[in-house]
């Protein structure tokens, strides 16, 4: 199946299934750090986004992962999944390697002692990895790095040039100046779209004291919710399926709301649409792999791992996925203007988005004198605005 056939299963859906215990298996202790490689052995199990592990069977032309089968000798069965609770599920069964996850899922992997701290030294393509995404805390606890990253990208703002006018510049245009397009104004359906509105406050309403969108005391998380409740009135549809984006956008149905640029480019030619990059940032996404604290071929996993951000691998993953690579090197085997159109390697531009990540009651802007609104309260929070 085509990747533009199967975005509709979104990049991160609403969590509510904390993930316990460790996969079954005895390749690595659960916590420890392998500290170096073995034999490979022959055969690995990967979870992962649809489109992440093509082997050719869904499109002839697309396959990086015999390549990989051929240098390593490591046999791939990739499981593709839907959500990221479904992944959680079903990485909980131990049947799995490795998985790449999305930042909303990556603290409850590492919290639950699901995924072993990696050695990045026995990853070499890993040096390649733009610096900006490395050691992040979504990706890196206590000074451990626990996922290597596979492609990233914006939350973007996408609004209909002959209705919405002048252009917006500002998600004020989804928030405070919202009643203007009743009706015609889409949100991302999952709790993790809370940040979005965490992010609008944070910007234009300093005195709340919000310094990170995923870090919200009870107060905090009042006010984005009491500002998602004023939106909901003006909300014609919530959107977690990729082409009914589309078709929302393209019928008129909907005229402006959040996007991801990959939707943007599959709009047809006659839709009059265009997307950007708000004055306040934007949320975002920077999935990672990640192995199995008790993986069974943990060998072949971290020959999986060093591939896959390989120039020509990860060239190809992410394009086919529609995200930005994470190496500047894979621009080279990407299409002509891939790498512009998806800021890839751009700091600055990656500066200003705010990836998800895990909401945890250890408040994540560095706070100790008060507690943080954990991903089951923003659950909740989210069920109430909805209603």
């Amino acid at each position: 199946m085509k990747l533009k056939k199967v975005k509709a299963l979104a990049v991160v859906a609403a969590l509510s299934i904390a993930l316990t215990g460790c996969a079954a298996g005895a390749s690595n202790t659960a916590g420890t750090m392998l500290d170096k490689l073995g034999a490979n052995e022959k055969s690995l199990t990967l979870l992962g986004w649809p489109g992440y592990a093509e082997d050719g069977s869904n499109d002839p032309k697309v396959d990086w992962v015999t390549p990989f089968e051929k240098e390593t000798g490591c046999q791939v069965t990739f499981k593709p999944y839907g959500t990221s609770d479904e992944a959680l599920s079903l990485f909980k069964t131990g049947q799995y390697d490795a998985i790449a996850a999305s930042g909303d899922a990556t603290l409850r992997l590492i919290a639950g002692g699901s995924v072993q701290p990696l050695n990045t030294k026995l990853i070499p393509s890993y040096t390649g990895v733009y610096s900006f995404l490395k050691n992040r805390n979504w990706n890196t606890v206590d000074g451990k790095t626990y996922g290597v990253p596979h492609g990233y990208g914006a939350n973007l703002l996408m609004y209909n040039t002959k209705v919405v006018t002048p252009a917006p510049t500002s998600w004020s245009v989804v928030f405070d100046g919202a009643s203007k397009y009743k009706g015609k104004v889409t949100a991302y359906d999952s709790p993790i779209y809370i940040a979005d509105a965490a992010l609008y406050l944070m910007k234009h309403q300093p005195a709340l004291g919000i310094k990170n969108p995923y870090a919200l005391d009870d107060k905090q998380l009042a006010a984005a919710v009491t500002l998602l409740k004023a939106q909901r009135a003006n909300v014609g549809e919530y959107w977690s399926d990729y082409l009914k984006s589309i078709q929302s956008f393209e019928t008129g149905n909907s005229v402006v709301g959040t996007t991801w640029q990959v939707i943007k480019n599959s709009m047809s030619a006659k839709a009059t649409v265009d997307a950007i990059l708000p004055t306040e940032g934007a949320t975002g996404w920077s999935d990672s792999w990640m192995i199995a604290s008790n993986a069974k071929h943990v060998n072949c996993a971290y020959q999986w791992l060093s591939y896959i951000d390989t120039p020509k691998a990860n060239a190809a993953a992410t394009e086919y996925f529609g995200e930005a690579p994470v190496t500047s090197d894979a621009c080279q085997y990407a299409s002509a203007g891939f790498c512009d159109t998806y800021h890839a390697g751009d700091a600055n531009y990656a500066a200003q988005i705010w990836y998800w990540t895990t909401p945890i009651s250890k408040c994540l802007d560095g706070r100790t004198d008060v507690k943080c609104t954990d991903y089951s309260a923003w659950t909740k929070a989210w069920q109430d605005i909805k209603g």
